[in-house]
């Protein structure tokens, strides 16, 4: 995505006009140590455990084999309208990675995380392993066969929060994301205008009666565009948050790894402190940038607290983020082990107790239009123009709904069976490789945030 797509509709959240500066001795500019809406956390916490504890293990962790590969279909098409074609432009170009390079764990499908055999497994060369890993369910004791059967049709049958694609498609790919950065590529102009339209204006639990302006351009509305939602509920005031702060968070991205230069074979990129400012800054967005990067850091809490309540699921014994290397996959499962050990001991958890506690016909029902909502704008992601913009923006869509889908399933994970697969509750490799990117995204533009800080106090 690029900052042409990425600036429309902001989102709506309700956010008190604070004023924001780089730390409390020195001056002003991007930061609110002020507690964030609908939770009881400061930004300032938030910013010392992510920069210190958790970014430099979550970009170690998505390092590791398991989570660089990640396999999408980039070439469906756009089902709400007709495809303008794709981006020619050369950075936003994906390159696919050649199976032969991605591990033959990987390749092999998800139930081998799960199986002894697949840890003991002697070295061989890749023909002879594929073979032998084909043919580990045979291997399988009748118990064994019997879970794997129930969490198929669970998995089948599963209400999921993004429309997902078929990994067995002929169309899809592996791509190695260490090798195709979200960057800002250069794509814009209409079609780039037009999806984050779609996202707010016909998938946000919006009034009809509100109106926001579809150029990005035009002048802020005031306070009384914000007003509206401070009469609709918890559940609808945390999705449009969710979806600005997913929003914030591209921006930074783009901002971050900017094209600065270009010619004679050679690209420059690097932070674009303008760019930044004309997003963020308190007095050339009218205050809205303060809300932008609130909501940023509340989706970061409700993310922290999915990877929270997760964490049981993988801390099982038998559990293997598998890529047939067992001196690798050991250390990632330790790296693993060691973000949430450290997310466990961060003290401000969003107490999402509070969502869908109503009658109990009417939350299911306002749970099920949110699920649908979100699903909505994963499909909305199949008609961003630029292959790159696409790959990043269907990964952490990807990465939201998965955390959506733990929150809502608090009862299933804590009656996960300790030595076996569950039919009640299920991640696949692709939702776990998404869950940890996407929370490495939003990890990462916290981090980000703290140097355009520094760039900011260099320039004044």
């Amino acid at each position: 995505m690029n900052l042409m797509l990425s600036n429309l509709f902001w989102g709506c959240p309700v956010a008190p006009q604070v004023s924001l500066i780089l730390t409390r001795q020195q001056l002003r500019g991007w930061w609110t140590d002020e507690v964030l809406d609908d939770c009881f956390c400061d930004v300032e916490s938030i910013d010392v455990f992510n920069n210190f504890k958790i970014y430099p293990r979550i970009k170690k962790l998505t390092e590791r084999d398991y989570f660089r590969y990640y396999r999408v279909n980039l070439k469906r098409p756009c089902p709400f309208w007709p495809d303008d074609g794709h981006c020619s432009i050369k950075d936003c170009h994906v390159e696919p990675c050649p199976e032969s390079k991605v591990p033959v764990g990987i390749k092999s499908g998800n139930y081998n995380k799960y199986s002894q055999a697949a840890n003991t497994m002697s070295d061989m060369n890749e023909c002879e392993q594929a073979k032998e890993l084909g043919a580990i369910n045979s291997t399988l004791s009748n118990q064994s066969k019997e879970a794997f059967a129930d969490w198929a049709r669970h998995d089948d049958a599963q209400d999921h929060f993004c429309e997902l694609d078929d990994e067995t498609s002929p169309d899809a790919d592996y791509v190695d994301l260490l090798l195709n950065p979200e960057r800002f590529t250069g794509y814009k102009g209409p079609s780039a205008w037009r999806v984050w339209n779609s996202i707010y204006e016909e998938n946000c639990f919006k009034p009809r009666s509100v109106y926001r302006p579809l150029n990005p351009l035009a002048p802020s509305r005031g306070e009384g565009f914000y007003t509206w939602l401070e009469g609709l509920c918890l559940e609808k005031r945390v999705f449009y948050r969710l979806i600005s702060g997913l929003h914030s968070s591209i921006n930074i991205h783009l901002c971050a790894d900017y094209l600065l230069d270009e010619g004679w074979g050679r690209s420059v990129w690097g932070p674009n402190l303008q760019e930044f400012r004309r997003r963020f800054d308190t007095a050339e967005t009218k205050g809205e940038g303060t809300r932008r990067l609130k909501n940023l850091y509340f989706l970061y809490l409700i993310e922290l607290r999915a990877l929270y309540k997760v964490a049981p699921y993988f801390e099982r014994a038998f559990v293997n983020l598998y890529t047939g290397n067992t001196q690798e996959d050991g250390a990632t499962k330790d790296l693993l082990l060691q973000v949430f050990n450290e997310i466990k001991a961060f003290p401000m958890h969003f107490d999402e107790k509070s969502m869908f506690a109503g009658h109990k016909m009417e939350a299911k029902t306002l749970k099920e239009e949110f699920r649908l909502h979100f699903k909505n704008i994963s499909r909305i992601m199949d008609c961003v123009g630029c292959s790159k913009c696409r790959l990043w923006g269907k990964l952490q869509t990807q990465g939201l709904g998965t955390a959506l889908k733990i929150l809502f399933s608090e009862k299933e994970i804590k009656n996960l069976p300790e030595h076996s697969p569950s039919k009640g509750f299920q991640l696949t490799r692709q939702e776990i490789v998404a869950l940890m990117n996407g929370f490495g995204r939003l990890s990462t533009s916290i981090h980000q945030l703290h140097n355009f800080r520094l760039l900011l106090k260099e320039n004044r």
